[in-house]
């Protein structure tokens, strides 16, 4: 299997080619356009700032790209926020997958902490991705900025309030949380997306 991950100007890309190493697979770490568009599985991660990143892709075309691709692809934590139409960090329009924007998270209390980082339980899934889940699991996050539920989510979690952790549309898949540094959990979730 040809397993490519995008490469752009956003960290946590050594932990997911880590994490698939140790899974068996080998991986491309390419911005090559052809590279990416021959490859049978695409990650799209990322830890970073969303204005910056998108400012990146357009430049390089790798937005245009990625919004083309046909085979599956994985985005995590900045990538997933990536994919939708817009971030309120920053107020910067995105790639345009997801058709929801992206919001700050506003803590009602002292105990609610911005980010969002640590673990915490995914619940409600509801695609191939979570395959052989039948309760809720822990995950890791770290993120200030959240999706709402929406018609693409597939995973939600609770922390300030309910939001999308998971989204899937088409051949798009994507988690708030990072698989990479969750567990067996993430594990079975990277198997789960290579299987899809």
């Amino acid at each position: 299997m040809n397993v490519a991950i995008v490469k752009y100007n956003a960290g946590n890309i050594c932990s997911v080619d880590y994490a698939l190493r140790r899974l068996g697979v080998q991986v491309n770490v390419t911005a090559d356009t052809e590279e990416l568009r021959r490859a049978d599985k695409i990650i799209f991660p990322g830890v970073g700032e969303a204005v910056n990143t998108m400012s990146y892709l357009r430049r390089t075309g790798l937005d245009t790209v990625i919004k083309s691709l046909k085979q599956p692809v994985l985005g995590i934590c900045l990538g997933m926020q990536l994919l939708c139409n817009h971030s309120e960090e920053g107020n910067v329009d995105c790639l345009g997958i997801f058709d929801v924007e992206v919001k700050k998270f506003t803590p009602s209390c002292r105990k609610e902490k911005v980010p969002h980082m640590g673990w915490n339980t995914i619940s409600h899934t509801n695609s191939p991705l979570f395959n052989g889940f039948d309760k809720d699991e822990f995950v890791y996050f770290v993120h200030s900025y959240y999706v709402p539920l929406c018609a693409y989510t597939i995973a939600e979690t609770d922390y300030i309030l309910p939001y999308s952790s998971a989204l899937h549309k088409d051949n798009f898949y994507a988690t708030q949380f990072h698989p990479e540094k969750s567990g067996s959990v993430g594990e079975q979730i990277l198997k789960n997306f290579l299987n899809i």
